[in-house]
């Protein structure tokens, strides 16, 4: 059933301004953030060894660090969680360091320890890179392509500047703390975008609809269609939101180490895209088409 709006409920374009400084804000501290900080990225990316150490025993921090400057397997660092150890270094090991590393490390830390070794040399890595990049953008000229045939172009940029909002505040948000970028983090982006989209036609697809039935006579009458067009797909928008974003917490509460930041990329998205689809692509719209009033096709002679 559709809700219907009145003046009495909360008014999405009225307070859209508040929600663009927000956004431009967040965007603005994750442009300075990329250009100093730059991403902190994973194996995936970057040439080097990642061994993952599975303990059965508490080691400390110290402890650990002392052992890795004896081997001298060159710079490197280290994070720690409950009974798990990764190790990160610069340099691609060979065969005869790796077996050195695990020998050494069973006969003085834990004899019962079980390694996950990772290994990227510098081609690989770039190329990687690359295909993230050009399979990041290859869907986004998809998004435009469907929203410009099935919208008119006014909603096709707006859904499109929505996107790029949400995909450039995930990554601001992994600059800004330095949490790790690797390919599971590229599939959450791309699931991100998924989603938002998803949304954003939902909502826009309620827009052209009452469109079609409205007697709209001044930009204010399209304002409230908007408003109500909102409204009406809310409780939809949330329900979804809420579905994934349930299943999203999970994974990162009780899922292993190594889709520990996926799942965080994952809340975090979902949390945005829903924000963007509400407060930034329809209010975009309505900025697009200006003071103008679609017009109504007359219905066809029966």
């Amino acid at each position: 059933m559709r809700s219907e709006y009145n003046s009495s409920k909360f008014d999405f374009v009225k307070s859209s301004k508040k929600f663009f400084i927000i956004s431009i804000v967040v965007t603005v501290i994750g442009i300075v953030s990329l250009a100093i900080h730059g991403l902190n990225y994973g194996i995936d990316f970057q040439s080097g060894t990642s061994v993952d150490v599975t303990l059965s025993k508490a080691v400390d921090k110290e402890t650990t660090e002392q052992f890795l400057k004896t081997q001298e397997l060159g710079e490197h660092t280290l994070t720690t969680a409950p009974n798990r150890l990764t190790i990160r270094f610069k340099e691609a090991l060979d065969d005869v360091q790796e077996k050195a590393f695990r020998a050494n490390f069973s006969a003085q830390i834990d004899d019962q320890a079980e390694y996950e070794v990772n290994i990227v040399d510098a081609d690989i890595a770039v190329e990687q890179q690359r295909n993230a990049l050009i399979g990041m953008l290859v869907a986004c000229l998809g998004i435009v392509i469907y929203m410009s045939i099935r919208f008119e172009w006014r909603f096709g940029l707006a859904a499109v500047i929505g996107l790029a909002h949400d995909a450039f505040i995930v990554i601001s948000i992994f600059s800004i703390f330095q949490w790790q970028v690797n390919l599971p983090f590229i599939v959450a982006v791309l699931t991100i975008i998924g989603y938002s989209v998803n949304d954003t036609v939902v909502i826009f697809d309620r827009i052209r609809e009452n469109m079609r039935f409205a007697k709209l006579k001044t930009p204010a009458d399209v304002v409230l269609l908007v408003n109500r067009s909102v409204w009406q797909t809310l409780t939809r928008s949330i329900n979804t939101v809420v579905t994934v974003l349930a299943g999203a917490i999970c994974l990162f509460i009780f899922g292993s180490e190594s889709i520990r930041l996926f799942s965080l990329a994952m809340v975090i998205g979902l949390f945005v895209g829903a924000y963007s689809s509400i407060f930034i692509s329809s209010p975009l719209w309505l900025i697009f088409r200006g003071d103008s009033v679609p017009k109504r096709r007359a219905k066809a002679a029966s």
